[in-house]
């Protein structure tokens, strides 16, 4: 996508829309990628998987590492990966630990949606160095809802329904009133 058609795009702002397409699932917080040819690149990526294993059977967060180490290049990912899924309840603070924890590793993040070649494509970010992917192995849209570990009850799979339309509303209209006297935030448009 070049500069001048992403400044095409118009986000959306109807309130009911993007709480209604809100991920549940981000995933690959997740593909955690590694030069496999590097033994100390394989051991780092190894000794992080270990790490937010540990968390996780601690209470740190939910986050679940795929028991597959791809040594080689799967899928779409070039070189050595690993995935973690993450529901969207614990990704705050599994981001943060990673990002804080990952060294020299990258880490491609991407939410895990029905539309897989636009969650690796454009619905992506990095952590570190980005790269090239092989998007020609992923499907365009599955028909499937993208189900993990149904048993934890989590992200897809969550009976919690969030604050209603009018509570966010009037969690936002809050916030607005605590920032109005504060010069350095940026005020909401009134329409």
């Amino acid at each position: 996508m070049s500069l001048n058609e992403s400044t095409l795009i118009v986000p959306e702002t109807d309130l009911r829309k993007v709480v209604d397409s809100e991920i549940n699932y981000l995933y690959d917080l997740e593909d955690i990628y590694f030069l496999q040819n590097d033994p100390k690149a394989k051991q780092a990526a190894l000794t992080l998987r270990d790490a937010v294993l540990r968390l996780r059977r601690d209470g740190a967060f939910v986050a679940v590492p795929l028991w597959r180490v791809n040594e080689d290049p799967v899928g779409p990912h070039p070189v050595g990966s690993y995935e973690i899924w993450c529901p969207l309840e614990s990704f705050a603070s599994v981001y943060s630990y990673l990002a804080l924890n990952r060294g020299n590793l990258s880490i491609l993040i991407h939410p895990l949606t029905r539309d897989e070649r636009a969650d690796h494509e454009v619905r992506n970010a990095w952590m570190g160095h980005s790269f090239p992917l092989n998007l020609d192995t992923l499907p365009v849209r599955s028909d499937d809802v993208p189900l993990q570990y149904p048993s934890l009850r989590l992200g897809y799979s969550s009976t919690f329904q969030g604050p209603s339309l009018e509570e966010r509303k009037q969690a936002g209209a809050a916030i607005e009133r605590a920032l109005s006297k504060e010069k350095e935030a940026a005020k909401a448009p009134m329409d």
